[in-house]
């Protein structure tokens, strides 16, 4: 039967090999307000239909406008 040490030995042995890295960092976008925008005018568009289609059609347009700067804001 192997020891609880033994297994702990072994396991160390097989990583010897490997140095420990440094993991790189990774860079996030910065924070935005584009989703809220998107989500109010998905809101604004399930809301439309069931109230008028003025709202769905604003809806379509402020998702369109979210969308598109949410999209510019990410793009390099």
């Amino acid at each position: 039967m192997i020891k609880m040490s033994e297994m702990e030995n072994e396991e160390k042995d097989k990583y010897k090999d490997y140095p420990l890295q440094k993991a790189d960092p990774e860079e996030i976008p910065p924070p935005t307000i584009w989703p809220v925008g998107l989500a109010f005018g998905i809101l604004f568009i399930f809301w439309g239909f069931i109230a008028s289609l003025g709202l769905t059609f604003a809806g379509i347009i402020i998702t369109i406008v979210s969308l598109a700067g949410w999209i510019a804001d990410l793009k390099p």
